[in-house]
């Protein structure tokens, strides 16, 4: 569990997310982010009811992925505001696998488009 000042929690933040942002989407993880003015990087993790309809799947899988960010929330240079939404594909998926498309869209990828002049 990655700590309070690390969470995106207010509505009006997730869907300025939504609106402003620009998305990544990977097999099974689908990423929304934008910058922020703080001094950290903040995560929400969305898990639709289309995903499983078993409550306790979700919640592995939510569990899973945050896990899998504060793994790697050091190596966020950029301080941004970040939504992530788990695809179906992800209910059959193992950490190991979970892990590794979050570190591949949050590195390689997400710095591509932060290095861009115009994000």
């Amino acid at each position: 569990m990655f700590s309070s000042k690390n969470r995106l929690r207010k509505r009006e933040d997730i869907y300025n997310v939504f609106k402003k942002g620009k998305s990544l989407a990977g097999n099974f993880i689908f990423l929304r982010f934008t910058k922020n003015d703080l001094n950290v990087s903040r995560f929400a993790v969305v898990i639709s009811s289309k995903v499983s309809k078993k409550s306790v799947a979700r919640n592995k899988i939510k569990r899973q992925l945050r896990e899998a960010i504060q793994k790697n929330i050091l190596g966020i240079k950029q301080k941004c505001d970040f939504v992530i939404i788990a695809k179906p594909e992800i209910i059959n998926q193992k950490f190991k696998d979970i892990e590794k498309e979050l570190n591949e869209i949050l590195g390689c990828r997400f710095n591509k488009i932060i290095s861009k002049k115009h994000f």
